[in-house]
Formats: C-alpha cells, sequence, structure tokens
C-alpha cells in the first residue's frame, strides 16, 4: 500500500505541475517502502538525494512560471519551497552522519508537507495561472 495515494484532491489544475507533483508523490512512497524493507544507507540515501534534487527542480519550474507571469504570491510561496528544502537536506545530513534515522516522524513530515503545500499554497495559483494558459 502507498504511503501518499495520488487523488484528484491533489489536483493544481496545471497539467505540468500535476504531473511532477505525482513524481513526487512516487519519490516519498519509494522512500517510505526502503525504509519498511530496511534498506541500507545507500539506498535510502540515494533516494533522499533524488528527492532533494526532483523537488528542487520542480521548485524551479514553478518559479520561472511564478517570474514569466509575475503571479502576486511568489515571494511567499518561495519561502515556502526554501524552507522545505532546507529541512530535507537537514534529514539527509543527520541521515548520513547518523545523527538521524529514517523515521515514521520524518515519513510524516514529508508527507504532511506535500499535501498541505499543494493543498493550500499550489491551489491559490491555479486560476492565475488558468488565466495565462497554463491548464
Amino acid at each position: 500500500m502507498a504511503f501518499i495515494n495520488w487523488n484528484d484532491s491533489l489536483s493544481v489544475g496545471v497539467e505540468k505541475f500535476d504531473k511532477e507533483h505525482k513524481v513526487l508523490v512516487g519519490i516519498i512512497n519509494d522512500l517510505s517502502d526502503a525504509m519498511k524493507q530496511g534498506k541500507g544507507k545507500e539506498v535510502i540515501g540515494k533516494t533522499l538525494d533524488g528527492l532533494i534534487d526532483y523537488t528542487m527542480n520542480h521548485f524551479k519550474n514553478e518559479e520561472m512560471y511564478f517570474k514569466k507571469f509575475n503571479y502576486p504570491d511568489k515571494a511567499d510561496h518561495i519561502k515556502e519551497h526554501l524552507s522545505f528544502v532546507e529541512k530535507v537536506s537537514e534529514f539527509k545530513e543527520g541521515f548520513e552522519t547518523g545523527k538521524l534515522s529514517l523515521s515514521i516522524e520524518v515519513m510524516n513530515f514529508l508527507k504532511d508537507w506535500l499535501q498541505k503545500h499543494i493543498n493550500t499554497t499550489d491551489k491559490k495559483y491555479t486560476a492565475f495561472f488558468n488565466e495565462k494558459g497554463l491548464n
């Protein structure tokens, strides 16, 4: 059973971003599976790297459109992005140095943050981007 199930309630109404969000959900599910299966540090570390890299690319894509269309809430939205990348980077560093284990608390943070971010912050841009032709 997936840790996060994608459903239409997570759609932001912009196909490009929905596809990217589905990939993020998949990476978090992969991380959860690796943790549950007791995979080694190397596998989990690579999955964390993949989460960080993909998340940063996704955020850059959103932020490119914020700039292109002068999205009015871009500053606050970008602050949330930076905060998330910082937190996940801290998890990765703690995991690599042995100061933090990948736990259900970490997984719940990732799940809760992503779902909250999509359902509140990202959905604020749906109408704005749709009016600009992004569907």
